[in-house]
């Protein structure tokens, strides 16, 4: 199993590149990854050997869970606990920006990193807020890289964008090992331990959704967050890809996502889509909503809406 502990050995990635090449069905699909292949951590025979994540009883996953906590312990010196909740029956969870109340401070950003533990050096960021001009959404235009001065200007907007969790998520069609998946409460994840690094995913997402780790993502010890969803926040291996999922380990239990909380402004809501009287649906039925780059067709959960 691939996971934060040493940095040596034969990966899963390799074996099963290796398997495909000595059963001769993927000896050109090989070829093209074996750029994106990197040593990583040394699993054991029963993890080489284990099926998908999927798959497993659930005894099978309490012993990955301990695994990992005991690989976290090792290695950032801290106690964690590691779950996997379960989608909730009947729940399809939304999220809707008010971009009339955004005022571009990035607290939303950085409160994603601290708590799902995204690497810092080299930093991953999943959420993107951009700065446009008023006028219109042009995404070609915008920057994400806008002076902390231009958030009390009065000439533009700002709009955060992250996973949007499609209905129709083109990049699980293209994942040639089923490493990530749709949710029954639509959120999309990845098994890192599955996932063989090839970036279809990243090239599939139409609103630059996922993240590749080129390297291996560091993490200060006493910056760990120690609340760890097994395919949510969990601590990720170099070359692998990974992604928001609006902070599954916590929505799951009836909390809000991090980057919600954060928000001085109020212009984060969240909750769920099949309740009536949820306040995204209220919203969604009241207000004049938006989906970006609806042409695509995904069909996202992640909507606009343009209100003080």
């Amino acid at each position: 199993m691939s996971d934060a502990g040493n940095d040596k050995g034969l990966t899963r990635r390799q074996m099963l590149l290796g398997s495909a090449m000595t059963l001769g069905t993927a000896v050109s699909a090989a070829a093209a990854l074996s750029p994106l292949i990197h040593s990583q951590e040394v699993p054991d025979v029963e993890e080489l050997l284990r099926r998908h994540y999927r798959e497993l009883t659930v005894a099978d996953k309490e012993q990955i869970f301990a695994k990992v906590a005991a690989q976290c312990r090792e290695r950032y010196g801290k106690l964690v606990d590691v779950a996997d909740p379960p989608p909730l029956p009947g729940v399809e969870f939304a999220y809707i920006l008010n971009l009339g109340r955004c005022i571009g401070c990035r607290k939303c950003v950085y409160a994603c990193m601290k708590e799902n533990n995204l690497s810092r050096t080299p930093q991953k960021q999943y959420i993107r807020v951009l700065e446009m001009d008023h006028g219109g959404v042009d995404l070609e235009a915008s920057r994400h890289d806008y002076p902390e001065a231009d958030a009390a200007k009065d000439d533009h907007f700002f709009m955060p964008v992250a996973c949007h969790q499609c209905e129709d998520p083109p990049c699980v069609k293209v994942c040639p090992v089923q490493a990530t998946w749709q949710e029954p409460d639509g959120i999309v994840v990845v098994d890192y331990s599955w996932c063989i690094g090839c970036r279809y995913c990243q090239a599939a997402c139409p609103y630059h959704a996922r993240r590749f780790n080129y390297a291996k993502p560091g993490i200060p010890a006493h910056e760990i967050n120690p609340d760890m969803g097994y395919l949510s926040n969990r601590p990720r291996p170099m070359g692998v890809m990974e992604k928001c999922t609006f902070c599954l380990h916590r929505v799951r239990r009836g909390e809000y996502p991090a980057c919600l909380e954060a928000c001085p402004a109020g212009a984060r809501k969240f909750g769920n889509l099949n309740d009536p009287e949820s306040e995204v649906r209220t919203i969604i039925e009241q207000e004049r909503v938006y989906v970006l780059k609806q042409e695509a067709g995904t069909r996202p959960r992640f909507y606009y809406v343009f209100a003080k």
